[in-house]
C-alpha cells in the first residue's frame, strides 16, 4: 500500500517543480479563458484600419411615424339618409375614380325622385297652359295681363325642375333612371385608409355624419415626428432627413422638411415636424413606426470607424481592437450611421489613433473556426 502511494506522488512532485520554472510563461489555456480576447493563428491575414475624429454634423434622432398626406386625401360623405345594401370595399382596398363604393337605400332619394317627377309634370301644364294663351293672345282673345300671369307660372315651373333636378344629382341619382338606390362611387383613385361603415348600417346625411370613407393618394407620404424644444434649433425647412423604419431595418429612406410646428404638445414639450417621403412602390404605410435623423449644420468632432469594422450581435455593436502583434480584444460601442453608408459614428470603447480589424464579421467568423 504505502508503495502504491510513493508511485503516485512522485509525478506530483516532478510537475509542481516544472510549474515553478515556468512560471512566468503563458500557457494557451490560459489565454483562451479570457473572455473577449483574441489570438489569431495568422493575424497578418486580417486588414486593420484606424479609428479617426473627424468634425461631422451633430446628428439629431426623432421618432414619428407614417401619414397619409392631407393635400393627396379626400373624404367620402353621403348626402343622404339611408341603410346600406351593398358594402363592396374593405379598409386598405385600393380603389379607381368613379369606382361604386357601395349602395344604399335612402329614402331621401326616393322623396326627390318623387319631386322632380311632379315638378316635371307640372312644367309640362304650365308649358301648355303658356302656348294657349300666347295664341288666345294673338288672336285678340286674352288680355296682356293674363299673358304675364302664364308666363310667369311656366318661369317659376322650370325653376322648380331645375332645382329638384339638382336635389336628385347632389344625392347621387340618375335622372334618366329613377331609382331610391344611391350608389356612392369614388371621387379619386387611391388607397381607403379610413372606413366609418358597415354592411346593413344606417347611414346619416352629411351634416350629422362622419366620413364614410377617407381616400388617399399614398404615392407620397408623410412623416410626423416629435422634435423636443431644445431640439429644434436644429431644424429647419427643406433640411434634408433620413428615415429608418422598423418594418424595414436595412432600408434608408430620404426626405426633406416641409413644415415646423409653431404650437408646442404642451405635455411632452415637442413640436411636429413634417417630412414628405415619396412612396411610388407604396412600401410605406401609415401607422408605421419611423425614426427621422437630422444632420445639423453645425460641426462637431465626431469618433469615427469604417461600416465593416462594427459587428451587430445581440442586438449590440461590437469591434475587435488590436492590443498587441496578434491579440485583439472586443469591444462594445454604440454605432450611429452617418450620411456617408461606408462610415459609422461610434460612441464609447475606443479612441481616436487605436486600429481595429476592418471587417469584424469576417474576423468572428474566422476566430469561431478556429476555437479562438
Amino acid at each position: 500500500m504505502r508503495f502504491s502511494i510513493a508511485i503516485v506522488l512522485a509525478p506530483v512532485l516532478v510537475l509542481a517543480g516544472c510549474s515553478r520554472e515556468t512560471k512566468a510563461a503563458p500557457t494557451k489555456a490560459e489565454v483562451t479563458l479570457e473572455p473577449g480576447v483574441y489570438h489569431p493563428a495568422h493575424p497578418e491575414l486580417f486588414k486593420l484600419v484606424t479609428v479617426e475624429s473627424r468634425d461631422l454634423p451633430t446628428v439629431l434622432h426623432a421618432n414619428g411615424s407614417v401619414t397619409p398626406d392631407v393635400n393627396r386625401t379626400i373624404h367620402v360623405t353621403s348626402q343622404g339618409s339611408g341603410r346600406v345594401m351593398d358594402l363592396r370595399v374593405k379598409l386598405g382596398d385600393h380603389v379607381s375614380k368613379g369606382q361604386v363604393l357601395l349602395s344604399i337605400y335612402s329614402a331621401d332619394l326616393a322623396s326627390a325622385f318623387s319631386d322632380y317627377q311632379k315638378a316635371v309634370a307640372d312644367e309640362r301644364l304650365s308649358k301648355r297652359a303658356l302656348d294657349r294663351a300666347q295664341l288666345l293672345f294673338s288672336k285678340g282673345a286674352l288680355a296682356q295681363k293674363d299673358l304675364e300671369v302664364a308666363q310667369d307660372t311656366e318661369d317659376k315651373a322650370q325653376v322648380d325642375v331645375q332645382n329638384t333636378l339638382d336635389h336628385v344629382r347632389l344625392l347621387g341619382g340618375n335622372p334618366d333612371h329613377p331609382s331610391a338606390v344611391i350608389e356612392l362611387r369614388a371621387p379619386v383613385s387611391g388607397t381607403i385608409v379610413e372606413q366609418n361603415v358597415a354592411g346593413s348600417e344606417g347611414v346619416k346625411s352629411l351634416d350629422n355624419s362622419p366620413n364614410l370613407f377617407t381616400i388617399a393618394d399614398l404615392s407620397q407620404v408623410w412623416i410626423l415626428c416629435d422634435v423636443y424644444e431644445n431640439d429644434l434649433g436644429e431644424v429647419h425647412l427643406a433640411d434634408p432627413a433620413d428615415i429608418r423604419l422598423n418594418a424595414y431595418p436595412d432600408k434608408n429612406y430620404h426626405g426633406r422638411v416641409v413644415d415646423i410646428s409653431r404650437v408646442l404638445d404642451p405635455n411632452i414639450r415637442a413640436a411636429k415636424v413634417r417630412i414628405v417621403l415619396s412612396n411610388r412602390d407604396g412600401s410605406l404605410r401609415p401607422g408605421m413606426f419611423a425614426v427621422a435623423t437630422f444632420h445639423s449644420r453645425k460641426l462637431l468632432p465626431k469618433i469615427v470607424v469604417p461600416s465593416d469594422a462594427i459587428m451587430r450581435l445581440q442586438d449590440k455593436d461590437w469591434v475587435f481592437r488590436k492590443e498587441g502583434a496578434s491579440t485583439f480584444r472586443r469591444l462594445e460601442v454604440h454605432a450611429l450611421a452617418l450620411n456617408e453608408g461606408s462610415i459609422s459614428e461610434v460612441e464609447g470603447g475606443v479612441r481616436p489613433g487605436e486600429q481595429l480589424i476592418s471587417n469584424a464579421l469576417e474576423f468572428s467568423t474566422a476566430m469561431a473556426e478556429q476555437g479562438k
